[in-house]
């Protein structure tokens, strides 16, 4: 049985690291995500589990597995993994941070840009029964540039989120545990403040934080009730950071002017009153989807299978 079990297909790079180092290595090629009990079924002999962050990893499943020494995670995030049941267990987990900052504040910003000027509302048109022509009040959206754009957590990809938002001439609220040292809130243009004020105040709302149980529907019902009327919601997060029911509620009611999302709390699942909307606009969690992110993440849950199946240390370990 193979030494390490790949529950996705990876980018070719990651298979030609793992067999230029001559590791025996197997791949799930299923149609689908893989099921619990075909991952289970692969574990007996398993010493490294390389994972997408789609494969549920439980304790049950961390039981079938004896031998196991990493879970690599192929992902920023981790909640995936049940890290308490890897680490009593003596496993330990690993993500891949930091190479999908530059990606997803890029993502962040198109979503911000598409749902302002309406931008994928536009395309639906002009692919059914299209326009008249230029008319002075036609299809009229928002700029950035004057806007408030409030950041809730502010790590390296809030603050690439701040940093290209400021080239846009936006004022920039952001809210944390820590804050900033001064010289970084200058060279972002970014104030800092307390989470109620930030909803309250700003014309755009954006989430950069990990979902954690603290930050579980951090925008509950209440929250998104203390947002303008005329504010947007973009989330290239944690689809569970949002009670997505209560955001369809504010949507409908218009008491929000519209939202962009790149995850959801049911993910792959979407809500169908979010698909009817025409001021939501909707991607399918590609915030690090780029050759070169996701190469870089290759990388790591490769040199981090090598380190252990050498008897070294991996980098990037969330539950040491």
């Amino acid at each position: 049985m193979p030494q390490v079990y790949v529950s996705a297909a990876l980018p070719k790079s990651a298979n030609a690291a793992l067999q230029k180092a001559g590791v025996d290595f197997d791949t799930y090629n299923g149609k689908g995500l893989i099921t619990e009990d075909e991952l289970q079924s692969h574990l007996a002999n398993t010493e490294v589990l390389i994972t997408a962050l789609s494969t549920p990893v439980t304790a049950a499943t961390l039981a079938k597995a004896p031998h196991l020494k990493l879970v690599a995670n192929y992902g920023a995030g981790f909640n995936n993994i049940d890290v308490t049941a890897a680490k009593a267990q003596g496993v330990l987990v690993t993500n891949t941070p930091k190479v999908s900052t530059t990606s997803t504040a890029e993502v962040t910003l198109a979503l911000m840009l598409a749902v302002l000027h309406r931008v994928t509302e536009g395309d639906r048109l002009m692919r059914g029964p299209g326009f008249s022509g230029w008319a002075p009040t036609f299809f009229l959206g928002h700029e950035l540039a004057g806007k408030t754009v409030g950041i809730i957590g502010m790590g390296q990809i809030g603050q690439a989120v701040a940093k290209r938002v400021h080239a846009f001439d936006a004022k920039i609220l952001y809210t944390q545990h820590h804050r900033l040292k001064r010289e970084a809130e200058q060279a972002l243009g970014a104030t800092f403040t307390d989470q109620t004020t930030l909803l309250k105040q700003s014309d755009i709302v954006t989430l950069h934080l990990p979902l954690v149980p603290a930050t579980h529907h951090l925008l509950n019902a209440q929250a998104l009730a203390t947002m303008k009327p005329s504010a947007y919601l973009i989330n290239a997060a944690r689809g569970p950071l949002i009670d997505e029911t209560a955001l369809l509620e504010q949507l409908t009611a218009h008491r929000l002017a519209g939202a962009a999302l790149d995850v959801y709390e049911a993910e792959p699942h979407v809500s169908s009153g979010l698909k009817a909307l025409d001021n939501v606009v909707l991607t399918p969690h590609i915030g690090n989807a780029t050759v070169e992110a996701r190469d870089a993440m290759a990388k790591i849950v490769t040199d981090n299978t090598l380190a252990v199946l050498n008897g070294k240390q991996p980098q990037y370990v969330v539950n040491g």
